[in-house]
């Protein structure tokens, strides 16, 4: 691993001054040296537009505005949309948290956290870092054609850049199931990369669909959502998918089950 990758540069949103010292402090034990500061959403983005950061660290809310509409901002703006974002807060309620999930965010840390958790999503991070910087699948990735389906725009540039970064560049996007069911019609695909909650047709209906009406019924199928709900989750799963990811997902989890969905799809003879 690089030096840059061993100790990333961290921009820290926080306005508290007690809350910045302990955040800054368990940083320094991890050996993340390189921490700017901002206390409000305004100074960070002035400050990534100076100087774009490796990572963002911020509190959900801030004096200006939520860290879910900083990271929306960010996402929105070219220089600043693959920026890693990891959120902190005490906030625990699903209505307040799948906002920021959606937008795309490599972690969400609880108000405390330990060092071990703020260890781990530093880690996921990072992992997402070296795979823009080169390490990419092990097959030929290049020649994937991958349909995504999101009713979150801001979700699905991010899983689109996650994949990028792992050399995957053919992509087709959907905003529902509904959406998806028309393109499955007619363009064949090699993967389909879909959220659970959606409105129209959800991922549950969409995966029942495409195994049950579609010609491309063996088509590998990743689950990306935040849902809890084990019934839902077991649901999901018996309806066919390929594998199920947590959103945020990890690089690292998204390549593996890359690789092993997409291994299959070649041992099985692809889909056609």
């Amino acid at each position: 691993m690089s030096a840059a990758f061993a100790d990333p540069t961290i921009l820290l949103v926080e306005p508290s001054a007690m809350q910045t010292k302990c955040i800054v402090q368990s940083c320094k034990e991890l050996g993340m040296e390189r921490i700017r500061l901002a206390g409000s959403a305004a100074e960070a983005l002035d400050s990534m537009r100076d100087v774009r950061p490796d990572v963002v660290i911020s509190a959900l809310y801030l004096p200006d505005m939520t860290g879910t509409e900083l990271v929306v901002a960010m996402r929105n703006e070219a220089d600043l949309a693959g920026v890693p974002f990891i959120l902190i807060s005490s906030e625990t309620r699903p209505h307040a948290l799948d906002p920021v999930r959606q937008a795309g965010v490599c972690g969400i840390l609880p108000k405390p956290f330990t060092t071990a958790q703020l260890s781990r999503a530093l880690d996921t991070t990072i992992d997402y870092l070296a795979a823009e910087h080169g390490e990419v699948m092990d097959f030929r990735a290049e020649e994937l054609r991958v349909l995504l389906v999101d009713d979150s725009s801001s979700a699905r540039k991010f899983m689109r850049r996650l994949l990028e970064n792992l050399g995957i560049m053919n992509f087709i996007e959907a905003e529902n199931g509904s959406v998806a069911a028309g393109i499955l019609a007619d363009t064949m695909v090699d993967l389909v990369i879909t959220d659970y909650n959606m409105p129209e047709m959800d991922g549950k209906d969409l995966v029942d669909f495409i195994r049950q009406q579609s010609w491309q019924a063996s088509v590998p199928i990743l689950m990306v959502t935040s849902e809890a709900n084990e019934g839902r989750l077991a649901a999901i799963e018996s309806a066919g998918v390929s594998g199920i990811c947590d959103k945020p997902f990890e690089a690292h989890v998204v390549r593996d089950l890359l690789g092993r969905l997409l291994a299959n799809r070649d041992t099985d003879g692809g889909n056609g």
